[in-house]
């Protein structure tokens, strides 16, 4: 008798080899920046951080109830002419996309965006509830 190795999950090796993927276009991005995302009662506070993009290299889009924020983080090679010899890159530079579909209850027509130190503020409101209305029932005498 020969002792196997019972592994459960075997079914599912290669199972997802071969599968290709739609070839629709895509954003590639090279980063993601860091984000914060609150909630109060009267709105939705997204902070992303993006320390060293330019405001023209950055987008804040809304459609169909998706916000997208997108930009470039540009390295000082690309904006310097003669920046001498690089010893070491650390820090990520390219193109980066972040998308949130917002909540139903969210007014994509009421957006503010503000930037201040390296961080993009953007603030969501709420469709503002109407008060439910009392309908008052005329009752008509018998005749």
């Amino acid at each position: 008798m020969n002792v196997v190795r019972w592994r459960p999950f075997r079914e599912f090796d290669g199972m997802f080899q071969g599968l290709e993927r739609p070839q629709a276009p895509t954003r590639r991005a090279d980063w993601l920046p860091l984000v914060d995302i609150r909630e109060t009662d009267h709105d939705y506070q997204i902070d992303v951080e993006l320390p060293a993009v330019a405001a023209e290299d950055l987008s804040v889009s809304v459609s169909q109830q998706v916000l997208t924020v997108s930009g470039e983080r540009k390295s000082r090679r690309e904006t310097a002419a003669d920046d001498g010899h690089v010893h070491r890159t650390e820090r990520t530079y390219g193109k980066f996309l972040r998308s949130f579909t917002l909540p139903k209850d969210a007014n994509p027509d009421a957006i503010g965006a503000s930037s201040k130190e390296g961080v993009l503020y953007l603030t969501i409101a709420k469709h503002v509830a109407e008060p439910a209305k009392t309908i008052e029932v005329n009752v008509e005498p018998d005749t």
